[in-house]
């Protein structure tokens, strides 16, 4: 791995960007909620713009596209409904415990690989999934309520199945290496697309014409739409160039940008057995990816 000083320093500023981008993206697509316009819709249309303005740009890498083997289906299709869980969950529920939650998706991808491509699991590995799992039941478990330390609403339950999928997309990525990444990040835009046109139909309102939208609205979701595609070039940049524990480290990043962000915005506040939660998801995270680096 190269280790130039000048790439060195790019690299770790685009895994912090990308990072910061992920932090704080929750916050226009609530804007565009409390605009009237729903999770679904906004994610389909910022996702088009994505699509449309990476075109612009890289139109000569996405030749061939079609012509990809169908694993590219089950990419597009998973990766689709990790985004839109994922902005869901972030516009309706609490965005560190959201987060948090998502954060679980090392400890799903440890168990995937383990049963899914028959990696070997070794006992640092087992040691992450017991104290992410700690971690949750503290984060969870409020004694008022008593019963199991479960998600509490549809938010938080969107959110664990986001870092499920995310896991799962890590998966069929690592099993797809013949596919280029400029197939692997255009075929997520896709996904989120098809999988938000599935369930539009559905919602208040059915298909949201793209009519209703103000100036603010498209200036919203075009701002949202260059904040995606900066930082997938960033961190794909980034990841290409630092070592992997590193990285998921630096990435982490987004939880201290998205507690401070939720804070100011959104004047939410932890609780102090939210906080313990987190940092034993956050130590749990930091183990899996150096378990993961080693079985590299």
């Amino acid at each position: 791995m190269n280790n130039h000083p000048h790439q060195n320093f790019f690299a770790i500023f685009g895994l912090l960007f990308g990072a910061f981008c992920w932090g704080v993206i929750w916050y226009p697509y609530r804007l565009m909620a409390e605009a009237g316009v729903s999770g679904v819709a906004s994610s389909f249309y910022t996702y088009l713009l994505t699509i449309i303005l990476g075109s612009l740009f890289f139109i000569r890498h996405w030749r061939g596209f079609f012509n990809q083997p169908k694993t590219i289906i089950w990419l597009s299709a998973v990766a689709g409904w990790t985004n839109l869980s994922y902005v869901l969950a972030v516009i309706n529920g609490e965005v560190m415990r959201v987060m948090l939650l998502f954060y679980l998706s090392p400890i799903w991808t440890l168990l995937l690989a383990h049963f899914w491509l028959k990696e070997k699991t070794h006992i640092t590995g087992y040691v992450a999934i017991a104290i992410s799992l700690l971690g949750a039941i503290v984060m969870l478990y409020n004694p008022k309520l008593g019963g199991l330390p479960l998600p509490s609403n549809h938010a938080e339950w969107l959110a664990l199945s986001s870092g499920m999928g995310f896991s799962l997309t890590n998966v069929i990525t690592r099993k797809s290496s013949h596919l280029s990444l400029a197939a692997k990040s255009f075929s997520v835009c896709v996904g989120v697309m098809l999988v938000a046109a599935l369930f539009m139909p559905f919602i208040d309102g059915g298909f949201t014409s793209p009519k209703i939208f103000t100036a603010t609205n498209w200036l919203v979701m075009g701002m949202i739409a260059l904040l995606l595609m900066a930082a997938t070039l960033l961190v794909q940049y980034g990841v290409t160039r630092i070592a992997a524990t590193r990285a998921s480290i630096l990435f982490l990043f987004e939880l201290v940008v998205a507690a401070i962000a939720s804070y100011y915005l959104a004047n939410e506040q932890m609780a102090l057995n939210e906080w313990i939660g987190g940092a034993l998801i956050v130590v749990a995270a930091v183990y899996a990816a150096s378990q993961q680096s080693e079985a590299a």
